[in-house]
């Protein structure tokens, strides 16, 4: 039986891959353990300043395992229990990570695969990548946080086309409507995707972190908060290493060396 996907550490770049492209690289039970662990492991390495997800074959993620839920052995809810369990688990840390986190999708995003392949600060696809949400179409309703992930890229009414009329999503359409930041041609994605993750696995780690948290709160604070925060956010940059460096490096126009 093929492992569901690896871990590696490549100096501060963390690298999840799905490596069971033979089903789709299908979210059954071993993929949610499997995928909870590697985030656990990520979570655990002070190292990791930046993290990478993407996928062996021609499939990003095709969704939930199927077969298993009809399973006339057991209710239908304890099979989406034992499944949603630990890959929620997993995504609400994943969400809590002050690092920068890329996605790069390869052909099929569906069902659970889309709150997989929409998880990170930047997403990049390949020009087969497409996505389909299928839940209704099997009476069922999203998870994995797909719902809030295309929300906030695409707005409430982009997410109920999506989930509601189950039409597939090319990979342009995806980029004009918001839910990806890139498209590359298909065998240029990898290469793009761990380009971007080591540059920013290799940039102001502190900076980096008060830019995810000015932007992932300012929803929800008026204006002045928004300053006020942005103030303390420059203030304390200002007083960092890394600050410091960098205004240096580009008045001697030369490439900053980040602590």
């Amino acid at each position: 039986m093929s492992l569901p996907l690896t871990l590696e550490f490549d100096q501060t770049l963390a690298i999840i891959t799905f490596t069971n492209p033979a089903r789709g690289n299908a979210l059954d039970l071993a993929m949610a353990h499997a995928f909870a662990g590697a985030i656990e492991q990520v979570a655990e390495n002070p190292q990791v300043r930046a993290l990478l997800i993407t996928a062996q074959g021609k499939q990003f993620c095709v969704g939930g395992d199927v077969n298993s839920m009809a399973d006339p052995s057991r209710p239908l809810t304890d099979t989406l229990r034992e499944l949603l369990e630990p890959v929620h688990a997993a995504m609400a840390v994943l969400k809590s990570f002050s690092f920068p986190v890329v996605c790069a999708l390869n052909g099929a995003v569906g069902g659970g695969g889309i709150g997989l392949g929409l998880c990170g600060d930047l997403v990049l696809a390949a020009s087969s990548m497409k996505l389909r949400g299928g839940y209704s179409a099997i009476g069922l309703t999203p998870d994995v946080g797909g719902s809030w992930f295309i929300t906030r890229r695409a707005g409430a009414a982009r997410a109920k086309e999506i989930f509601l009329t189950n039409r597939p999503f090319n990979a342009e359409e995806c980029l004009r409507i918001g839910l990806i930041d890139a498209v590359h041609p298909d065998d240029e994605l990898h290469a793009a995707a761990l380009k971007l993750a080591h540059q920013l696995a290799n940039g102001p780690a502190a900076a980096q972190a008060r830019i995810k948290s000015l932007i992932d709160h300012a929803t929800h604070r008026t204006l002045e908060q928004q300053l006020e925060a942005e103030r303390d956010s420059m203030y304390a940059s200002g007083e960092s290493e890394d600050g410091k460096e960098g205004v240096r490096a580009f008045i001697e126009k030369r490439t900053p060396k980040f602590g």
